[in-house]
């Protein structure tokens, strides 16, 4: 059976209320909800600040359309909201609304 490709979207910058390292572990956490409904998930927003520093813009930028590339081939963008929503993810929203790629909103409960 062929699993959807999901694409994560969860907080990442650090905000008043949780840092970076938080954010890693609850997108990590998303990764394992998207893996235990039997999907094949992909967050950039967990590989790409390996390679390129978000603080620098044009490398922000390049690792966001990078995302966008896998998210328009994707079957799926699951928002993970349980830690609310950052800037990053409003413009994902918005980019992937605008491009009509499938859409859903889940929590985790943590």
């Amino acid at each position: 059976m062929r699993r959807l490709l999901v694409i994560i979207e969860s907080p990442y910058a650090a905000n008043k209320q949780r840092s970076i390292a938080e954010h890693v572990v609850y997108a990590q956490q998303c990764l394992r909800d998207s893996l235990d409904r039997g999907e094949a998930p992909f967050a950039s927003h967990l590989l790409y600040p390996g390679a390129l520093d978000d603080a620098i813009l044009n490398d922000r930028l390049l690792g966001i359309h990078a995302g966008y590339e896998w998210g328009a081939r994707a079957d799926l963008i699951a928002f993970y909201t349980d830690y609310g929503w950052s800037g990053g993810m409003l413009l994902a929203q918005e980019h992937y609304e605008k491009i009509r790629r499938p859409i859903e909103f889940r929590r985790i409960e943590i």
